[in-house]
C-alpha cells in the first residue's frame, strides 16, 4: 500500500481512493525524499510553487463526479488548467503562486504525477472499465503537456513555430530533485510572439515524457504530425529540445534510427530500430538531416553558452547485423546501405524526438520545412546535497532557457 502525500485524507471529502491500486514507477516517486531525509521532494515542490490548491481541487472534483461525462470534463479541464497555470507562472503572470523560482519546471512535472496517481487510484460511484480509465489518463496527460493547446493562426502575416521540451529524468536517489532546462524553456516559449529574421512568429510548445512506451504509441507524431498536416495553420519551423552535454548547446545535424536501451523514467528499457507510429506516413530511412538554419542560429546574439553544430553520427560495422560490434562514428555523411547506431544526439529519447518529428515531416512531403533538434547544456543540481534549489542553480536554468528563446527566434 502506498499513501501519497496530499492525495487523500479520510473525512475531507477526498477519501474516494484505493491506495492498493498499483502506481507507475514515476508516480511512486511522489513519496521519495532526498538521501539526507526531509519532506517528500515532489509534494514539497508542488507546495513551494503554490500548486497545492490546484491538485487538491482536482481530487475533490474527482470524488464529486457522479457520471462518466462529468468525470471526463473534470479530467480534461484539469489537464489544460495545469498546463496553462504552469505557463502563466513561468512567464510571470501568476506572481501569487508560491515562492519558488518561476523558471522552475519541476512543479508541473510533480503536480501532473500527483493528479495522475489520484486518477489511477480513484474509486468512482459508477462503473469505470479499465479502458475508459486509460482514456481519461490519456486525456489528462495530453492537456497537461500542452498537446491540446496548439492553435496557430490562419494567414501569412504571422509565422508559426512548434517546439517541444522534456520532463525531468534520472530521478532516482539524489536525482529526485532534478530539473530539465528543456522543459523550463518550453514553459518560457509557449504562446510567445518572437521577432524573427523572417518576421513575427507565434510559438507553441509541448513537453514529452521520458518514457519509451509513450513514444511507441506515437506521442511525437501526434504532436508534430497533426500540426504539419493542417495546411492552413502549418508550422513554418519545428524544433525538438532536450538536455545534452555540459557547457554548450548543440544543434544536431543527424538523427538516427536506433534506440540504445537506456532506462526511462519507469525504469523500462528498449533497444533496436525506432518503431513506426501507427497511422502516420513514415519513410524507411536510417538517418535524417536537420533543415534548421543552423548557421543563423550560431550567429544569434551570444548567451552564456557557446552554440556548436554537431555533425557526428554512428553506424554499425556490419549492416547485416545491427546491434553487433562497436559503432563507427564519423562527421561526414552516412553512405547508402549503412545502418544507424546513433544520431548526433545519441540513442536516447532526445535523438528519437528529432527522428520521429522529422520522419513524419518527410512522410507528409515537407522535405524543405525547417526541422531539427537543439541540445541544451546540462543544468546540474543545487550545490548542497540537502537543498531543493539555490541561486546558482536557478541562474543557470534561467540562462539556458533565455538562450533557447534567443535560438528559437533565430530559427524562426
Amino acid at each position: 500500500m502506498l499513501a501519497l502525500p496530499g492525495l487523500a485524507a479520510a473525512g475531507t471529502g477526498t477519501d474516494c481512493f484505493d491506495k492498493n491500486v498499483p502506481l507507475t514507477v514515476e508516480e511512486q516517486r511522489l513519496t521519495a525524499t532526498l538521501p539526507s531525509g526531509g519532506p517528500a521532494v515532489g509534494p514539497e515542490l508542488i507546495r513551494l510553487a503554490g500548486f497545492d490548491a490546484l491538485t487538491g481541487d482536482f481530487t475533490r472534483k474527482l470524488c464529486g463526479s457522479t457520471t462518466p461525462r462529468r468525470a471526463e470534463r473534470t479530467v480534461t479541464e484539469a489537464g489544460r488548467q495545469l498546463w496553462r497555470t504552469a505557463v502563466d507562472r513561468a512567464q510571470g503572470r501568476r506572481p501569487d503562486l508560491g515562492t519558488l523560482d518561476r523558471y522552475d519546471d519541476r512543479p508541473l512535472y510533480w503536480a501532473r504525477l500527483r493528479m495522475s496517481a489520484a486518477l489511477r487510484q480513484w474509486t468512482p460511484r459508477f462503473s469505470l472499465p479499465a479502458d475508459v480509465r486509460e482514456r481519461l489518463l490519456t486525456a489528462f496527460d495530453q492537456g497537461s503537456r500542452g498537446l491540446d493547446d496548439v492553435r496557430f493562426p490562419l494567414g501569412k502575416l504571422t509565422r508559426r513555430v512548434l517546439v517541444s521540451g522534456f520532463d525531468p529524468f534520472q530521478l532516482d536517489g539524489a536525482g529526485v530533485r532534478i530539473s530539465n532546462p528543456a522543459g523550463a524553456s518550453a514553459l518560457q516559449l509557449d504562446g510567445k510572439m518572437l521577432q524573427t529574421p523572417e518576421g513575427p512568429a507565434l510559438v507553441h510548445t509541448v513537453t514529452f515524457p521520458v518514457v519509451w512506451s509513450y513514444f511507441d504509441k506515437g506521442i511525437v507524431e501526434s504532436a508534430f504530425g497533426s500540426a504539419l498536416r493542417d495546411r492552413a495553420r502549418r508550422p513554418d519551423v519545428i524544433m525538438t529540445v532536450s538536455q545534452g552535454r555540459p557547457g554548450q548547446f548543440d544543434i544536431e545535424r543527424w538523427a538516427g534510427n536506433w534506440r540504445g536501451g537506456s532506462p526511462d523514467n519507469n525504469r523500462a528499457a528498449s533497444t533496436g530500430p525506432v518503431p513506426p507510429a501507427a497511422g502516420w506516413p513514415q519513410p524507411d530511412v536510417q538517418f535524417i538531416e536537420t533543415t534548421l538554419p543552423y548557421a543563423r542560429m550560431q550567429a544569434a546574439p551570444p548567451g552564456a553558452y557557446p552554440v556548436k553544430f554537431n555533425q557526428q553520427f554512428c553506424v554499425w560495422p556490419d549492416s547485416s547485423h545491427p546491434g553487433a560490434g562497436t559503432p563507427m562514428c564519423r562527421t561526414d555523411s552516412p553512405r547508402p546501405g549503412e545502418i544507424a547506431a546513433a544520431g548526433g544526439g545519441g540513442t536516447y529519447l532526445s535523438n528519437e524526438s528529432m527522428f520521429r518529428s522529422n520522419r513524419v515531416r518527410l512522410g507528409l512531403g515537407l522535405p524543405d520545412l525547417p526541422g531539427g533538434h537543439l541540445h541544451t547544456p546540462v543544468l546540474g543540481q543545487p550545490t548542497s546535497p540537502t537543498a531543493l534549489t539555490d541561486p546558482d542553480f536557478e541562474s543557470r536554468r534561467r540562462a539556458i532557457a533565455d538562450q533557447v528563446v534567443t535560438l528559437a527566434t533565430a530559427a524562426g
